[in-house]
Parts: structure tokens; C-alpha cells; sequence
């Protein structure tokens, strides 16, 4: 989670060869944000689709529904670039982290 929101990631790749094996990875992609934040599922949330869902289609009706916009070189919103999710996750666990990932 970033932020206390469950999000997903959307990566693109280009199988250009099977023998020998040549995949191409695009360098960026998106992640998909749910739009209320995470709380363990019980009797009372299970059904809030806009805490466990992260679907564009779910969330766009969501009042907490957030435009992406850039600023300074980053994604905000509730959908935001793969860059950027790099960029946090190396603010929050450090280089090294992110380049085992």
C-alpha cells in the first residue's frame, strides 16, 4: 500500500521471440489506486468496492476520485505513473530496495 490505499500495477511487455526467449519491457507503466483507504476486511466494509477494488471502472464513480495530474516530473492521483511509484518506494525503502525489485 502507498499512502494507506491498495493499488495495482500495470506493466507492458513485448514477447519479440520465443527460441531464443526475447522479452522487451516497457519502461514504465501504471498503477491503479483504490480510492478509500485500506482497513481489514470485517462484517461492515467487506462490500466497499472502493477500498478493495483498485478497477478504473469502480473507482471513476468514487466521490474521493482523484484526476491524474504531473507535477514535478511525478503522477498524482488515482492513477499515477509506474515512475512514480519507483520514486516512493525509494523515498520510503531506499535504491537498493527498489533495484532488487
Amino acid at each position: 500500500m502507498i499512502d494507506g490505499f491498495k493499488y495495482d500495477l500495470r506493466l507492458y511487455v513485448f514477447i519479440n521471440g520465443i527460441n531464443p526467449l526475447r522479452i522487451y519491457i516497457y519502461k514504465d507503466g501504471l498503477a491503479r489506486f483504490a480510492t478509500e483507504k485500506y482497513k481489514q476486511p470485517n462484517e461492515k466494509n467487506i462490500d466497499n468496492l472502493f477500498m478493495h477494488l483498485t478497477n478504473y471502472a469502480i473507482n471513476k464513480d468514487s466521490e474521493n476520485y482523484i484526476d491524474t495530474t504531473e507535477m514535478h516530473g511525478r503522477t498524482y492521483g488515482s492513477k499515477r505513473s509506474y515512475k512514480t511509484i519507483l520514486a516512493i518506494l525509494e523515498e520510503e525503502h531506499g535504491a537498493a530496495a527498489v533495484d532488487k525489485l
